[in-house]
C-alpha cells in the first residue's frame, strides 16, 4: 500500500479461534498491531488485519 509493506499474520489461541495481527513497515521501522476480535478462520482474521491497516493508512494514523 504505498510506500508500506502489509503484512497480516493470525495465530490460533487456547480458546481454538484465531487472533488477527498486521504489520505495517515502511522502511526500517515496522509497527505491529494486535486486534481483539477472535475470528473462527484464518482467513477472517486476516482479512480483518488489512481492512484495519488499509483504514489507518488512509487516516493517516500512523504519524
Amino acid at each position: 500500500m504505498g510506500n508500506y509493506v502489509v503484512t497480516p499474520f493470525s495465530h490460533l489461541d487456547a480458546s481454538g479461534q484465531f487472533a488477527a495481527s498486521v504489520s505495517i513497515r515502511r522502511g526500517v521501522y515496522d509497527r505491529v498491531f494486535r486486534f481483539i476480535p477472535q475470528f473462527t478462520s484464518e482467513s477472517l482474521a486476516n482479512s480483518y488485519a488489512l481492512d484495519q491497516a488499509r483504514t489507518m493508512l488512509l487516516a493517516n494514523a500512523l504519524n
